[in-house]
């Protein structure tokens, strides 16, 4: 979108590059994206490894198993498939500042500069909002709900987890508690576009509060320790995203008055 007609004043004037060059376009920016998760992946595999990031993933249930306790694998490719599967996750986890600049990079010119003031924070706060909460997960949920598990484990039984089925359950907890801390994100976006008003996220606290436990029930184990490490941060950050909407709104609507009375004064003109 970069060959987007501008005025004088660096908006777009409606003038169109063709739909062919826009596909042109599309398809450099998902081999550059594809080329540094590609990048990152190979660097990754010579160090520290596929093994040792599964190690790591691990290490927070490996601490809480038995003495003598390992973890197994019951299908004959999954010692390869799975350290495999972690390595390809990581490395677009750290590409994603790269894919999402291409994004930015793609859409951008095709937007006013109001719209890119408001843009730009929202994927910027968005994206460090997801990784605090997959930090979250590892470093504190994970501890405490492995350590209470194993505390109503019977001593007669010797807890030998299968390697696949602790990917999915990570990285069903890893999306879980990332889309969780996009709470703020939902709300200020919300406000913005005008679904709902300030005073009214307000008075829907209540219903929040015990939506957030009943999803927090749902896709958390069934142990208390992590549906109220769910749900309770869910509940703080949406109180910081009614917070962050009444800043966020207030400073863009008046971006968009200011746009308004600059677009009619030029078609009075």
């Amino acid at each position: 979108m970069s060959a987007s007609q501008k005025d004088s004043d660096g908006e777009p004037t409606g003038t169109e590059q063709p739909f062919v060059e826009h596909l042109i376009e599309l398809r450099d920016r998902l081999i550059k994206s594809a080329l540094a998760v590609g990048v990152v992946a190979i660097v990754l595999a010579l160090y520290p490894g596929p093994g040792q990031l599964y190690d790591l993933l691990a290490e927070p249930l490996v601490a809480h198993l038995p003495k003598g306790a390992t973890m197994i694998a019951t299908s004959v490719i999954s010692p390869f498939m799975v350290p495999l599967k972690i390595l390809l996750m990581a490395a677009f986890l750290v590409a994603l500042p790269v894919v999402l600049y291409q994004a930015w990079a793609f859409v951008a010119p095709g937007l006013y500069s109001h719209e890119k003031k408001m843009v730009l924070p929202l994927v910027l706060s968005s994206t460090i909002l997801f990784f605090l909460g997959v930090g979250f997960c590892y470093f504190f949920v994970f501890g405490k709900v492995f350590a209470f598990i194993q505390q109503f484990a019977p001593k007669a039984i010797t807890a030998a987890p299968d390697i696949e089925a602790y990917l999915s359950f990570v990285l069903t907890m890893f999306l879980a508690f990332g889309l969780a801390f996009e709470v703020p994100i939902a709300v200020v976006v919300l406000a913005r576009i005008g679904v709902v008003s300030i005073a009214q996220l307000k008075s829907y606290r209540a219903y929040f509060i015990v939506g957030a436990f009943i999803v927090a029930a749902i896709v958390t184990p069934p142990d208390v320790v992590s549906q109220l490490a769910l749900a309770i941060p869910m509940c703080l950050l949406y109180e910081a995203g009614i917070w962050a909407a009444r800043l966020f709104v207030g400073q863009t609507q008046a971006l968009d008055d200011e746009q308004e009375a600059k677009t009619k004064k030029t078609a009075g003109s």
